[in-house]
């Protein structure tokens, strides 16, 4: 079996997808693992890293590859176009964001080739080492905050001093969700006054759970409004209007606010409109995790740190990448954690399951056709669905961002990105 780890060619895109470890532990496997020349280097990992754990470095790895792991999905069209190098039938694992990405599904699908999806991985605790959205969003939502600070004119802390006391800075996060939690987390360690707003209803103990406050409109709708997967249901434009009240008023006054929210499939709901930027103190920060999939914030411009009205709005694109090292190193677990399930432990050759639900929970595509029920074509009936499985990740440990990917009702980011 052979592994090829090639270079991510798609812009703002620093990982990789193999780390030193995973190589070992891919070689551990029976495996022949070939990394593309300096694939590795925005992440820290030196070709000489990648040789001295067994791998061999190379131009074109991808050719007689069994298996390609990479960070985000293929290129299938243009001067960078990656998928006609890969062998037919070749295994392809990698962030797909298959909703917004039809085309590319369906490209995949012609050219042969079994890929799977990173960001579908089931949210059941027999997968929980393989979440992509989690480990990335965690990051996120980490790294948000800094950005926050880093465009923030004051202090986080209080303060007191000879000359004077100053007051902690007040953030509101939108969507605890894993990146929401995490930025909650990291707001209080710096010192902030924490606050966060969220439908589901098992937020409230998780947020309080963090020192922060929960805010929400708690009426009957709001006590259902979560799937048995952790993600948050869309709203009533009743509901909606109702906890717009409440967060502009909330919103008026904060220093920071942190936005998160994604619903899996759809263009992230906007959470603030122009009027709340506008009420907003001269010198107020938004941070839009959900930028690249919409924006929860009116005025964010994808890859931009703007200020309009006063008040900073900074949008990145793919804020997971913008911790390579610790975001690759993350990734590549999640990767040979899928990876070990479809190897056979004995012939050291790949032998899947697709019977396993992991298996047909992530794969989209295979033997030339869309076979994920959720991303059939409307005119070819979809793979029977199974029963959603009885042991679901709890909302607090479920992820929902996505890097350039990302679902539950937090952005990973990324372009998953996941966030």
């Amino acid at each position: 079996m052979k592994i090829a780890i090639p270079k991510e060619r798609r812009a703002h895109e620093s990982r990789v997808a193999a780390s030193p470890e995973t190589v070992k532990k891919m070689i551990g496997l029976g495996a022949e693992v070939a990394v593309e020349k300096g694939a590795g280097i925005g992440a820290n990992f030196t070709d000489d890293a990648y040789k001295a754990a067994g791998a061999t470095i190379g131009a074109d790895v991808t050719a007689d590859a069994d298996v390609v792991l990479k960070v985000q999905r293929p290129i299938v069209s243009g001067k960078d176009a990656e998928l006609a190098s890969y062998k037919s039938g070749a295994v392809v694992m990698a962030i797909c964001d298959p909703y917004r990405t039809g085309d590319d599904v369906a490209a995949f699908a012609k050219s042969g080739a079994t890929v799977f999806a990173m960001d579908l991985v089931p949210r059941i605790t027999r997968a929980q080492s393989m979440d992509v959205l989690s480990s990335q969003s965690n990051l996120a939502g980490y790294k948000a905050v800094l950005d926050a600070s880093a465009e923030y004119a004051s202090a986080f802390p209080m303060m007191m001093t000879a000359a004077g006391t100053v007051s902690p800075a007040k953030v509101l996060v939108m969507g605890a969700g894993v990146a929401g939690l995490q930025a909650i987390a990291t707001a209080k360690r710096l010192g902030a006054v924490v606050s966060a707003t969220d439908v589901r209803p098992a937020a409230k103990e998780q947020v309080e759970s963090l020192g922060g406050k929960f805010v929400a409109v708690e009426d009957d709708e709001f006590k259902q409004a979560e799937t048995a997967g952790g993600y948050a249901k869309e709203m009533s434009d009743a509901y909606k209007q109702k906890q717009a009240e409440l967060i502009a008023e909330t919103i008026k006054k904060q220093d920071i606010v942190i936005t998160t929210a994604l619903i899996p499939g759809r263009p992230a709901p906007m959470l603030v409109s122009t009027e709340m930027v506008k009420s907003m103190k001269p010198g107020s920060v938004i941070v839009d995790l959900a930028v690249e999939n919409g924006g929860n914030c009116e005025l964010a411009q994808a890859g931009k740190v703007v200020t309009k009205h006063g008040v900073r709005i900074v949008g990145h694109y793919n804020v997971p990448s913008r911790l390579a090292a610790d975001a690759s190193a993350l990734y590549a677990r999640n990767l040979f954690n899928l990876l070990q399930l479809l190897v056979d432990g004995e012939t050291k050759a790949l032998a899947i399951d697709w019977e396993d639900e992991i298996v047909k929970g992530t794969c989209i595509t295979r033997d030339g056709k869309i076979v994920h029920p959720a991303l059939a074509p409307k005119d070819e009936p979809a793979p029977k669905e199974e029963a959603a499985p009885k042991e679901e990740v709890p909302a607090a440990a479920s992820s929902e961002e996505t890097p350039s990917a990302a679902p539950s009702e937090d952005s990973d980011a990324a372009p998953k990105g996941e966030g």
